[in-house]
């Protein structure tokens, strides 16, 4: 890899790092209904890459499943997660996504699992289950339940697309951002009473905030490592995206103060030496995860 694209890259992973913390300030400092913010945001990844919505991709029905598991079902258990969850903690239990996709993969596409990546899809459920843990009151979190639950749509979704051909990434963009906006707005009017004035109170922070994700993450660092991907080997490009959570919990603990104990470093490099080894094994669907799970946040 040349250092000019190993540059685009570090970026991309620095961007998709940065909005998890954006998107932690939108729910939790400014109050903004997640599925609100949700919403919201994918009107605007909508508008901005409409020109790119046609013609649609076939079959149709999968194209709309996929972009709700992918879009509006990851991202909405994404932000419910966030309310309570830190990015950090968020970013290393959502790797469990990568073991999630490969046992799909064996599910649906009829991949096989070697005893390789039978490790390491135990290391990673074991690092995360290390940062879910609450040892002082004996239960799970549930704000990083949600946060599993999200990777467990983005995962289902990535091996579904891969089912698909011809999908080029604004063209998915598109549909991802025309197909969640209803069915989120509609569950933010049913659950969230006074959204819109508490997106109205929160000024324009909240704006700033929701086109960054939009535009910046979806649109700019999406396509730009879908370029990347096409340049390169996956089994070279999937390991250097664990740049992201390594990132976020440096953006966390510096910006956000996020606790970092030793309970914290132990389960982050247990579950990310688990997606090390299972990225460098072949997978079909490892780079698109990766994506998808990356840029959700």
């Amino acid at each position: 890899m040349s250092f000019r694209d190993f540059g685009l890259l570090a970026l991309v992973c620095l961007l998709w790092a940065s909005n998890n913390i954006v998107s932690k300030y939108v729910i939790a400092t400014l109050g903004v209904p997640p599925l609100f913010y949700a919403a919201v945001r994918f009107g605007v990844v909508a508008l901005a890459v409409f020109p790119w919505l046609f013609p649609m991709p076939r079959p149709a029905w999968r194209l709309i499943v996929v972009a709700l598991l992918m879009g509006g079902g990851n991202f909405a258990l994404l932000f419910m997660g966030l309310q309570t969850a830190t990015p950090s903690a968020a970013a290393v239990v959502g790797q469990v996504g990568v073991p999630m996709t490969t046992l799909l993969s064996v599910l649906m596409l009829g991949e096989r699992i070697r005893w390789r990546r039978g490790i390491g899809i135990a290391l990673t459920l074991a690092g995360a289950l290390t940062v879910m843990w609450d040892p002082g009151g004996f239960a799970l979190s549930g704000g990083l339940l949600f946060v599993v639950a999200s990777a467990f749509a983005g995962s289902l979704g990535a091996v579904m697309m891969k089912q698909m051909e011809g999908v080029k990434p604004l063209q998915f963009q598109a549909w991802v951002g025309l197909a969640s906006v209803a069915p989120l707005a509609l569950l933010s009017a049913l659950l969230e009473p006074g959204q819109v004035e508490a997106g109205l109170r929160a000024g324009w922070p909240f704006w700033v905030g929701v086109v960054y994700s939009a535009v910046v993450i979806s649109v700019g660092a999406h396509t730009l490592y879908y370029a990347l991907i096409q340049r390169y080997e996956a089994n070279l490009i999937s390991p250097l995206t664990l740049m992201t959570p390594l990132a976020t919990i440096a953006l966390g603990v510096a910006l956000l103060g996020d606790p970092f104990g030793p309970r914290m470093a132990i389960g982050t490099a247990v579950a990310l030496a688990g997606v090390l080894i299972i990225a460098l094994r072949r997978n079909q669907v490892m780079p698109l995860l990766l994506a998808v799970w990356n840029r959700s946040q």
